[in-house]
């Protein structure tokens, strides 16, 4: 899945499932306090961030439950696949996430994982669950454009 887009930009991973899930009101971008192997399964494009979020843990905020697979080749330096890691924000953002978080009732949900000039950087959106009706609202709505184009392609 390696995907350029924007000059210096791969993209390793994206979270599809966070758009039908979730309203995103904001976006960040955080780069990873992250270990060696980690860097190398990485550039490997081999990462899950679909079931993972970011919270706040004792005035930091860490990505809980990102799976970066084991380097096959790394001696006996190697990551736990699921360890919490640390996103690097400025203060004045990590501030006004936290309290985003914890007042508002907003969670923070990882949408792409990529590399911007060799640093491994994740987009965070600030967002808010869908409740049943949302989703099905934007499958009705999904269907209708596809329906139309159809129509559109064929009398044409």
């Amino acid at each position: 899945m390696n995907q350029k887009t924007k000059k210096g930009l791969k993209i390793i991973s994206n979270n599809r499932k966070a758009r039908f899930n979730y309203f995103f009101y904001e976006f960040y971008e955080a780069g990873m306090a992250l270990k060696g192997s980690e860097v190398k399964s990485l550039r490997l494009s081999k990462c899950n961030i679909s079931d993972s979020y970011a919270y706040d843990i004792r005035g930091e905020i860490y990505l809980i439950n990102s799976h970066i697979p084991s380097y096959k080749e790394s001696s006996y330096n190697d990551h736990n696949p699921l360890r919490n890691r640390k996103l690097l924000l400025n203060k004045k953002e990590i501030n006004k996430l936290i309290g985003k978080i914890n007042k508002e009732g907003y969670t923070l949900i990882p949408t792409k994982l990529y590399f911007k000039k060799g640093k491994a950087k994740i987009e965070i959106a600030v967002a808010k669950g869908k409740k049943q009706y949302d989703k099905r609202q934007t499958k009705k709505t999904r269907d209708w454009n596809k329906e139309k184009a159809r129509f559109f392609r064929k009398s044409s």
